[in-house]
């Protein structure tokens, strides 16, 4: 696999804070990878998905993507990047209430004026893989949480871009719920080689992924990948090591 996104040396000091938010943080994410970021709350994982997702601009370092190198970006060249470049997955659904399940999904793709035969074709292909196929004339307040959740991720999803950020995604669900999304999720990884950079605090979320970074006071402090362990396996690698840190602070 070949870097996707490359972050390299990233700092993010704000005003009136002893510590800098991120400090000296550096690692690729690999095309087609799951990628998992956790810590506790104050470690750094919001404030990497903000200038990561060009939100928020790092105070010094670099992020690059393809050609492009992120932290240059005037607000609307960040914005046209974003559009065009990156989907995102957050905690709450942020569902239109009065359009169906099908037109909130394809809401990304009517934005671009894709033609409508080719805006049908992906919102039925993701709506199967989210396994909200049958769901698609109804309207948001007609679903469960979980159902709304997977529809707003092929939401995200639909435009196909190279990098989908999920803040959190399973914060506001069941286990059942939580379950059924991550499932999706990693289908979708796989079948479509869709690369997520996903932040969680919970172990179990984060046994989906490929890979594992921690994070502590801004800083990067120790990397666990999956390789070929059964999901089982890997979650409870993820609570040893989740245990090593919590023990050390």
């Amino acid at each position: 696999m070949s870097a996707l996104l490359q972050v390299k040396d990233v700092t993010k000091v704000y005003k009136n804070q002893s510590s800098p938010a991120l400090d000296h943080v550096s690692f690729d994410v690999e095309q087609g990878e799951f990628l998992g970021i956790m810590g506790a709350s104050g470690s750094g994982k919001t404030t990497l998905l903000n200038v990561l997702s060009t939100i928020d601009t790092p105070t010094s370092g670099h992020i690059v993507m393809g050609e492009t190198h992120i932290e240059k970006l005037d607000q609307g060249q960040a914005a046209d990047f974003r559009k065009n470049n990156l989907g995102f997955i957050f905690q709450e659904y942020f569902l239109l209430d009065s359009l169906t399940v099908r037109e909130n999904i394809a809401v990304p793709m009517t934005l671009l004026h894709k033609p409508a035969k080719e805006i049908d074709e992906k919102v039925a292909g993701l709506a199967e893989l989210f396994g909200i196929g049958s769901q698609l004339m109804k309207y948001p307040g007609e679903l469960s949480g979980g159902q709304r959740q997977r529809a707003a991720a092929a939401r995200a999803m639909v435009k196909r871009p190279p990098l989908i950020f999920a803040d959190e995604p399973t914060g506001a669900l069941d286990s059942s719920s939580a379950t059924e999304l991550l499932a999706a999720l990693a289908e979708v990884n796989r079948a479509l080689g869709t690369t997520i950079l996903m932040v969680t605090h919970d172990p179990y979320a984060a046994s989906y992924a490929d890979r594992i970074l921690y994070f502590k006071d801004g800083r990067m402090i120790s990397e666990l990948r999956r390789r070929h362990a059964e999901r089982r396996r890997f979650y409870e690698a993820i609570m040893q090591e989740s245990a090593c840190h919590d023990g050390n602070r």
